[in-house]
């Protein structure tokens, strides 16, 4: 298989292209594509940079251009759930938008106008391989499936936190995952998004979250090196 794995920021993907043999790299819009081997696979490692049109735009060339049949979305996310805590893991049954808003004309909220969907599904086998491969390789972390909500803000205040999850009811919030999501689906290339929770998405952990997101990033990415050996 040829697989595309995204990362927001270099901590994400750093620790991956390392693990890639036979690499070769190449910059397209601003982005950095290397292109490797990594146990079975044809495995093609990018960061996307922060943010839902620099996601989306990565997901279109690695579809164009490198015709991957499998897309994986590896990254921090804050919480929004008081049970999934720091060091935790969320794996996407599904992700969505937080800030679209097209009610007005009687489209629901986070729907994107003419979609005909609300929330784009993850692929069943990759959400059961990404929680098979946190349990073999992280069994001390509590891993989680649901939906992630996506926007371009960083959740950082209490208010906003809990509006996001009486109003959506994801599990947690970032900035490229529904962006990711929506690409995948349009282009019928199955997606799946792992998250490592780097804070509680309400402002009581900014100071410590450099450290924090290095360390979920860290982590995140041996699961997804693990699962990607796996499949």
């Amino acid at each position: 298989m040829r697989i595309g794995v995204i990362g927001a920021m270099d901590v994400e993907v750093a620790a991956l292209k390392e693990k890639l043999t036979k690499a070769d790299a190449k910059t397209i819009a601003g982005m950095t594509f290397c292109e490797g081997e990594l146990g079975r696979n044809t495995v093609i490692i990018v960061q996307s940079g922060v943010g839902k049109v620099n996601a989306g735009c990565c997901v279109q060339i690695l579809c164009d251009l490198y015709h991957v049949d499998k897309i994986l979305n590896t990254g921090v996310a804050g919480s929004l759930d008081a049970k999934i805590n720091i060091g935790d893991f969320v794996v996407s049954t599904e992700a969505m938008y937080h800030d679209v808003d097209a009610t007005v004309f009687g489209y629901a909220k986070g729907e994107v106008p003419q979609m005909h969907m609300v929330t784009f599904p993850a692929d069943e086998e990759l959400r059961k391989a990404a929680v098979a491969a946190i349990h073999e390789s992280a069994p001390e972390c509590q891993v989680f499936e649901g939906r992630i909500v996506s926007g371009d803000q960083f959740i950082s205040s209490l208010e906003k936190k809990k509006e996001l999850s009486d109003t959506f009811h994801g599990e947690c919030a970032e900035m490229e995952g529904a962006a990711i999501a929506q690409a995948a689906t349009i282009n019928k290339v199955p997606y799946v998004i792992i998250r490592a929770i780097s804070d509680k998405a309400d402002g009581s952990d900014v100071c410590d979250y450099p450290k924090f997101e290095a360390l979920a990033a860290r982590h995140c990415a041996a699961i997804v090196s693990d699962m990607l050996e796996s499949l």
